[in-house]
């Protein structure tokens, strides 16, 4: 009955029942004994589920010039019954008062090689190359935003535990969803984005993030945080997510820190996020983080112990999103209109440099780098 009840609500959009903390088996499970898996090439095949889900391949640049920016892919199957994909594209400027550049647009023909290693629709492509140590990203989607861009990675990618899930429903054996993050925490990227006002060089730093949600969003997750910093020695990258209470108000926290050539440590129990001075939206009524405190902890792979922290003010907010407004068209078909969901992702990247303390077997060091970090909001 409960399975029944769950595909009504994955089809028609209305809220969950009440199943409980017990119908989400967290990742967090299977990484108290395998901490993290490094990705190997099979690991980032795209799934393009014939069910409800939403994949996507994300690329967060941090340039030498100043600018942050994102390039993304989406594929979105609702019930099995319509298949859409989207390219999103977005640029935020060092001087603080160019207005950010977003672009979002529907892809014709989308497909996958035959390994489902690379995507390409008219117009785009990710590919990903034969050594699977980097992508390619072009767009001609949307002249006011050309992309084209290679990623390489400079550390390992991984997932928490063994296979980077958790799994949602009242059966262990027979779940009807998940949730999975595989990342490239610390890579180098070259090439630009061509806007009207001209090249952006988007040389520098960047994180990649392949994620998977094998249900509807809002049923996975009420609110989310993400964490993307880069510094000369360190990448510390992180997601952490809030189940709604019908899986128990569940808190789910992936994330790792890398140097170049290795992962320092990833799992799952060991980090945490806190916003440590708020204010609320008078808006939508969310509560909107002033001020954070980002806590990763783990161990090397020869058992030294790892933590690190980075903590202060976010300053002035980059952006706040209207996810309704801003995507309604791809957004509303997988909400469905559910009562109490109003999606808002408040974006951030302080002026002010923070810094992260990483202690490794006792020796703390200090950093200063580049802090991305969104805070979402969804039910």
């Amino acid at each position: 009955m409960n399975w029944i009840k769950q595909q009504v609500a994955n089809v028609a959009g209305t809220q969950e029942p009440i199943y409980g903390p017990s119908a989400i088996q967290s990742v967090a499970v299977q990484a108290e004994k395998t901490s993290y898996t490094e990705l190997e090439k099979k690991d980032l095949k795209w799934a393009a589920m014939i069910s409800t889900c939403v994949e996507t391949q994300t690329f967060y640049l941090m340039a030498d010039s100043g600018h942050i920016g994102m390039a993304q892919v989406i594929y979105r199957n609702v019930a099995g019954i319509r298949t859409t994909c989207q390219f999103n594209t977005k640029v935020f400027y060092p001087d603080g008062k160019t207005p950010n550049l977003w672009s979002s647009d529907p892809l014709d023909s989308p497909d996958f090689d035959a390994e489902k290693l690379s995507f390409h629709a008219d117009g785009c492509a990710i590919t990903l190359s034969e050594d699977a140590t980097s992508y390619t990203v072009k767009s001609v989607t949307n002249e006011a935003s050309i992309v084209n861009l290679t990623i390489t990675r400079i550390a390992p990618g991984f997932h928490v535990g063994e296979d980077g899930k958790s799994y949602f429903g009242t059966d262990p054996n027979k779940p009807w969803g998940s949730m999975r993050h595989g990342f490239w925490p610390r890579c180098h990227a070259e090439g630009s984005i061509i806007t009207k006002d001209g090249p952006i060089d988007f040389t520098g730093k960047a994180f990649f993030v392949h994620a998977l949600q094998g249900m509807k969003p809002h049923h996975a997750a009420a609110k989310w945080n993400f964490i993307d910093f880069q510094s000369p020695t360190y990448s510390a990258v992180m997601m952490e997510y809030t189940t709604p209470p019908s899986y128990g108000s569940t808190i789910v926290n992936v994330g790792g820190i890398a140097t170049d050539g290795e992962i320092l440590c990833a799992g799952s129990r060991g980090n945490s996020v806190e916003h440590t001075k708020t204010k609320k939206d008078s808006a939508n009524d969310w509560t909107e983080p002033e001020a954070i405190k980002f806590v990763w902890g783990g161990s090397t792979k020869d058992g030294k112990k790892v933590s690190a922290r980075i903590e202060g003010s976010l300053g002035k907010r980059l952006d706040k999103v209207d996810v309704m407004e801003k995507v309604p068209g791809f957004i509303k078909t997988i909400v469905g209109g559910v009562a109490g969901t109003k999606p808002y992702i408040y974006q951030y990247s302080p002026q002010e440099k923070l810094s992260i303390r990483v202690t490794i077997d006792g020796v703390e060091k200090t950093e200063q780098g580049e802090l991305f970090t969104e805070a979402t909001f969804i039910s």
